[in-house]
């Protein structure tokens, strides 16, 4: 799996997209709604690496399991991962682990609504 590869899936779900706060070389992927970020893509010592936010105990789960996964490079250790996108993860268990850190940084329905109605207000 490529970078790019990894940035295509993040823009499939919706109210995602993609951004660089801090240089070409860290890929931001976040919320359209409330500008969270749920995934941090990247390379360091040549290996393709993402961080994605998870809760406390399925992250210390994941870190038993997984060689690849370990406490998250320049993030909070207790709630985030970092991911090496290498041959000891299959696809699917990469991007399972996207979606538990979409679903834990996505806005609140009924707040969403509400940006999104304030918004619309603002442009008409």
């Amino acid at each position: 799996m490529t970078k790019w590869e990894l940035i295509e899936y993040c823009l499939t779900f919706a109210d995602a997209y993609e951004d660089y706060p801090f240089d070409e070389e860290w890929a931001a992927m976040r919320h359209v709604s409330n500008q969270k970020n749920f995934a941090f893509i990247y390379e360091r010592g040549g290996k393709l690496c993402v961080n994605l936010k998870c809760e406390p105990m399925q992250a210390d789960f994941w870190r038993r399991v997984y060689s690849a996964v370990t406490p998250a490079y320049h993030m909070n250790k207790q709630h985030w991962n970092t991911v090496v996108v290498d041959m000891s993860l299959s696809d699917e268990e990469i991007y399972e682990m996207i979606n538990h850190s979409y679903c834990l940084t996505a806005p609140k329905a009924k707040k969403a609504r509400y940006k999104i109605r304030h918004f619309l207000r603002l442009k008409i």
